[in-house]
């Protein structure tokens, strides 16, 4: 007997690009496995234009003003405070949320972006969305607004977080693989063509110079390239990272600036380093990396546990990613460098292949998980027959606020 073929509503936010890499990439397997799969930005459903200028003031303070995205995400996204009703934000998305689920009703609802885990866990729990709703965690650490009664399922980065998340929620938390392009399991060796690509050798040469004139020896043919990575927005203290890096003369910083032109002029200024915008080519250059230097413990650390390239973690942005840092550092999956000093230690500690081994080997086995698509209809899947009862926990529309990420 055939499997049954199933319509899924995929609800993502194009706040950056990790959100949005998610959802495609779940829709991608779903669809090639035979089912339907529809990918919907929950910002394009609001109206008034509402959604675009929440996401050109997110970037405006990820860029500009960081420290208000602190204040905001410590105020509504983890602090500690009475239960409230679902947000005007929220009720106005659950509206239009509905609508869509009306004309084109799903077999499942799965949100890979807070905002709509909370908008389909508000629909569920009044009753308005027969069918399961599943929430795809993107954050190691899963704050407040990840969290919904109504949710029926939640599916997580690691087992650290799907043991929290039950314990804040009282529902079921599955640790799945992290979904990433197949072409990152298996990146292509050899980093010569590469290097020659993203035009590393005037850098080498001015490299070779600097390091000589300190040290009295030239780079050979093991150079150490690490990639700085900005996320897709090109925010935080990359330039940081990555003078610190240069000024090491052990390694070449390749900064990944995204779609953030600016930050990529600037530091193209700048010697010793190579700036590149957004690139297709990231499993091509992760093959060549000897590690990656993240800030946000998004997407594209995953994608490098998948390539099997070590990651260390300094000057994290604020709010989530910070929160993300820490959890990726306790679970064993990264290294957090809270200073130049140490972010160099940890590079150099890499070169030992004992201690590079444990790091990607625990980062690696991530991928032991069950994958996605298959936990969405497994025999532990939500039941769509099941009414989420009342919850006995308290935050944002009833989860308890545990006053930290979970």
């Amino acid at each position: 007997m055939a499997p049954a073929r199933h319509r899924l509503l995929i609800l993502s936010a194009s706040m950056g690009a990790g959100h949005d890499a998610v959802a495609v990439e779940l829709a991608r397997r779903l669809t090639a496995a035979g089912h339907e799969a529809e990918v919907v930005d929950v910002l394009e459903l609001l109206p008034l234009r509402l959604g675009h200028a929440l996401r050109r003031w997110y970037g405006w303070m990820m860029r500009r003003a960081p420290w208000v995205y602190a204040l905001i995400y410590r105020a509504f996204f983890v602090s500690p405070r009475p239960a409230w009703a679902a947000s005007p934000l929220t009720v106005l998305l659950a509206a239009r949320l509905d609508r869509l689920v009306r004309r084109q009703p799903p077999d499942l609802v799965v949100s890979t972006f807070h905002l709509a885990a909370q908008a389909a866990g508000h629909l569920r729990r009044t009753g308005r969305l027969t069918v399961p709703a599943t929430v795809l965690l993107t954050d190691f650490a899963a704050h407040r607004l990840w969290l919904h009664p109504g949710a029926d399922r939640y599916l997580c980065p690691c087992p650290e977080t799907a043991h929290d998340v039950t314990a804040a929620t009282g529902r079921p938390a599955d640790c799945h693989a992290p979904l990433t392009r197949p072409a990152f399991r298996s990146p292509p060796a050899g980093s010569a063509a590469v290097h020659a690509r993203i035009g590393l050798g005037r850098v080498r040469w001015i490299f070779v110079r600097l390091r000589t004139r300190s040290t009295g020896h030239a780079l050979g043919p093991d150079d150490r390239t690490v990639l700085v990575s900005a996320g897709s927005w090109g925010v935080g203290e990359v330039e940081k990272a990555a003078r610190v890096l240069a000024r090491s003369g052990r390694y070449v910083p390749v900064v990944l600036c995204g779609r953030n032109q600016a930050l990529r002029d600037r530091l193209s200024r700048i010697e010793g380093l190579v700036a590149l915008g957004w690139r297709d080519d990231l499993p091509e250059l992760m093959g060549a990396a000897y590690a990656l230097v993240d800030n946000a413990a998004g997407l594209t650390c995953r994608e490098a546990f998948a390539a099997r390239l070590p990651v260390v973690s300094y000057r994290p942005i604020p709010g989530h990613g910070r929160d993300g840092v820490l959890a990726m550092a306790r679970a064993g999956l990264s290294v957090h460098a809270d200073d130049a000093a140490r972010l160099v230690a940890e590079l150099d500690r890499l070169g030992d292949a004992a201690e590079r081994s444990r790091l990607v080997a625990r980062a690696s086995a991530l991928f032991d998980a069950p994958a996605a698509e298959d936990l969405l209809f497994g025999p532990d899947g939500p039941d769509p027959d099941h009414t989420p009862p009342e919850s006995p926990v308290r935050g944002p529309d009833g989860v308890r606020s545990p006053g930290r990420p979970v």
